[in-house]
């Protein structure tokens, strides 16, 4: 658990400062579940710059609450939490100095995403919060204010889980957790787990991941985890100590998390091979008279292909599908053999190009046009999907037919800046499996919204 704060002062003389403002946002990894927010009588003057600054001045705070009749709530709002701030020395030092005042001492872990973000997000020109949220396209209002800091610091720290590849901050919150004893810790674990679209992390006593998995239902998955007699299924059911998950709103970005994070982290307990998870590609050629062939074959990396499958049986479908989908011939595919008048041009889905009725230009279109969108050679496009909550979209980059990652957004104009795009985007590897999984799955979902982006600067 999280508690995502900020903190606004009087300024003045370091360590004698006083709090004036502070918003604090309990937050579970992917949601608040508890807040409090309030002005803060700090008995003493503001300086002059920070009532400039916040607008916060002094006849704001006199019927303010003073800060030890905030004190209790604060303890609770933060307790068991690791504390996140942008620039969280300062605000964890304030709040130590005003709890000693008191003669209490609070310590709390704590999360600068600051560093975090200089970690993770390199390269920006300023990571001050107004400057940074703006160049990732987080809204930010009443800057300076400590509600309206904290819940863009929410906003930025959700980015920063999602590219956090080590998976290092789930690890440290893992490593916080109570552990549970052995004969509830199964059915605590399932309890506290929701039945959404995502990947989940089993960890041992160490924090340390011993198994990625990704479903469609985190909590129904794991549950099967808990109840299988496999000999496998055992021995994670007595290493496992808790297990934490991070949802991505559709099954696009859980199978593309699920393959990188499992070669990236290689756990104990999944199985690991350098084998690409695809068998079968399509390819295509002209032949003599200048028809573009389409033929299924073994998969080859040292060729380019137009799409991979699984296994034979989904490529001859797939095929079909297309030809009756671009009216193509049969002729012209590994799914007839020999020379003769394919069948399709018998009951007039062939528009005859094995007859030389149809001109090899007209024939060759519709093939070009079928490439075009099955492959991602040469692809300048985003694809759209669902999000991780109400009113968020995901984003998936392919620039000039790599696959550069994935990430989420609010707002159009995010996705309409190129720039910011490339900001928000979590790089991923352009492997052949995370392509598999991509066209695999445009394939299956053809309602998806996809940006086409002719050029780049």
């Amino acid at each position: 658990m999280y508690a995502i704060l900020d903190i606004e002062t009087t300024g003045g003389k370091y360590n004698e400062e006083g709090i004036t403002e502070i918003a604090i946002y309990k937050f579970d990894g992917h949601k608040v579940v508890d807040q409090f927010i309030s002005l803060i009588n700090p008995e003493q003057p503001i300086q002059p710059f920070v009532i400039g600054l916040t607008g916060i001045n002094n006849d704001m705070l006199r019927s303010a609450p003073k800060f030890y009749e905030v004190a209790k709530r604060i303890v609770e709002i933060t307790d068991g939490c690791i504390v996140v701030a942008h620039n969280a020395k300062f605000d964890h030092r304030i709040l130590r100095l005003e709890f000693r005042r008191l003669g209490y001492e609070f310590d709390r872990k704590t999360l600068c995403t600051v560093e975090l973000s200089q970690k993770l997000i390199p390269g920006q020109l300023s990571y001050s919060l107004g400057k940074l949220v703006r160049a990732l396209g987080i809204p930010l209002s009443d800057r300076h204010r400590a509600t309206g800091d904290a819940l863009a610091t929410i906003q930025l720290f959700k980015m920063l889980l999602v590219k956090d590849v080590e998976k290092n901050i789930l690890k440290e919150h893992v490593r916080t957790e109570p552990t549970l004893q052995l004969d509830t810790k199964l059915v605590r674990i399932l309890e506290d787990l929701p039945s959404i679209t995502g990947v989940y992390y089993l960890h041992n006593e160490e924090g340390e991941i011993i198994y990625i998995g990704k479903s469609k239902n985190i909590r129904k998955r794991v549950n099967q985890h808990f109840t299988t007699d496999h000999h496998r299924s055992k021995q994670v059911q007595k290493e496992v100590a808790s297990v934490s998950f991070e949802a991505t709103g559709n099954e696009l970005i859980a199978l593309l998390k699920e393959n990188e994070e499992i070669k990236h982290n290689k756990p104990k307990f999944n199985k690991y091979s350098s084998k690409p998870i695809f068998n079968y590609a399509l390819y295509h050629f002209k032949d003599e008279d200048g028809y573009i062939n389409l033929k299924i074959g073994r998969a080859d990396r040292r060729r380019e292909n137009i799409t991979t499958f699984s296994g034979l049986q989904q490529a001859n479908t797939v095929l079909q599908q297309i030809i009756e989908t671009y009216q193509l011939c049969q002729r012209f595919t590994s799914l007839h053999s020999g020379d003769e008048t394919c069948l399709s041009y018998s009951i007039k889905t062939c528009n005859g190009a094995c007859v030389e009725v149809e001109t090899v230009e007209a024939y060759n279109e519709r093939v070009l046009e079928m490439i075009s969108n099955y492959s991602l050679s040469d692809q300048n496009m985003l694809v759209i999907d669902r999000g991780r909550e109400i009113g968020e979209k995901s984003a998936l980059l392919v620039e000039e037919g790599e696959f550069k990652g994935i990430g989420y957004f609010n707002l159009n104009h995010q996705v309409n800046n190129i720039e910011i795009v490339r900001s928000i985007i979590t790089p991923m590897k352009n492997d052949h499996d995370a392509r598999h999984i991509i066209q695999s799955y445009l394939r299956r979902n053809k309602k998806l919204k996809i940006i086409q982006f002719s050029t780049y600067n």
